[in-house]
């Protein structure tokens, strides 16, 4: 990044983001229904604590997270067959099915999440730390227009074998349609299938006879479904597969009990320490809060040993 471009980050006000996080927090993908659509500004120390400093170097730095990543990917690609042969098979849960109906007929395709995903933001979540900023749309923007994230470990690899067999690649993602052009450009340049604009489901997608909520997908998870039979969805928030109707430890505990059997098979998911809908869960989704009152209810929400 240039010097004005550093610059004009450092000195960005803080504006309303699609999910509001902790410092160095979250893109558009992470959006959490809980969320308010503005935050209070903050403008904390650059050397100030991070709640997201070891998250971020781990992503950055630690072969365990490589792995972890090859690890779902690979995992991933030895079940492609099984899933292409069976044509029942299908990735959407029966309620989302059922209204878009039969989908043996149908090309297969697979829906991937992008951020923390397809492609790490780890960079963009780095400046942010050092900066001693949170996330906000403008800083964002400016980020995805680089076009410099990499691929995920693994994603890749996954998804030319996908290619190869037929298998059309749906990028469903919280990034708004405004943002469409660079981030098809970004997955291009990597290498990443791209059969036309139409596999990017952004935010802000018009979905024919389906009322949108927030940065919830499942309108878009509709309309991939009507023109493919979904083989898999990967992302690296429970959000990505099904809607969270309460952002609440609870509400989200139960929702993995309900679908635990999807994961490894029809779902897969990619571990995120970053950001996402499990933070705010810990602190009533209440962004208003000043970062050290957000902070002592993450602190009381640590299981101890009795």
């Amino acid at each position: 990044m240039t010097a004005p471009a550093l610059t004009l980050l450092a000195g960005a006000l803080l504006l309303a983001a699609c999910k509001p996080t902790t410092p160095a927090a979250a893109p558009a993908d992470a959006a959490d229904p809980a969320a308010p659509t503005t935050s209070v500004p903050q403008a904390p120390a650059a050397t100030a604590p991070s709640d997201n400093l070891n998250a971020v170097l781990w992503i950055q730095r630690s072969e365990e997270y490589r792995a972890n990543s090859l690890s779902i990917f690979r995992a991933a690609a030895d079940h492609l067959d099984d899933a292409l042969a069976e044509k029942n098979w299908d990735a959407l849960v029966p309620e989302e099915r059922e209204l878009i109906g039969d989908a043996t007929a149908l090309p297969p395709a697979v829906i991937m999440d992008i951020d923390e995903t397809v492609l790490d933001n780890s960079p963009y979540q780095a400046r942010l730390i050092q900066n001693g900023l949170e996330y906000d749309e403008v800083t964002w923007a400016q980020w995805v227009a680089e076009k410099k994230a990499k691929p995920v470990p693994g994603v890749l690899e996954f998804a030319k074998a996908a290619e190869a067999k037929g298998v059309t690649i749906l990028y469903l993602s919280n990034r708004a349609q405004h943002l469409q052009d660079a981030t098809l450009a970004n997955l291009r340049a990597e290498g990443l299938p791209v059969k036309d604009e139409s596999v990017f489901l952004g935010l802000g997608t018009f979905v024919e006879d389906c009322e949108q909520n927030g940065t919830e997908k499942t309108c878009r998870r509709r309309l991939a479904g009507r023109d493919y039979r979904v083989l898999m969805q990967f992302g690296d928030q429970l959000g990505d597969f099904v809607d969270i109707l309460a952002n609440t430890p609870e509400a989200r505990t139960e929702l993995l009990d309900t679908y635990g059997d999807w994961f490894g098979e029809r779902w897969w998911m990619l571990a995120n320490p970053s950001y996402g809908g499990w933070e705010p869960a810990q602190f009533n989704n209440a962004w208003d809060q000043p970062t050290g009152a957000r902070r002592e209810l993450k602190r009381n929400a640590l299981e101890l040993a009795n």
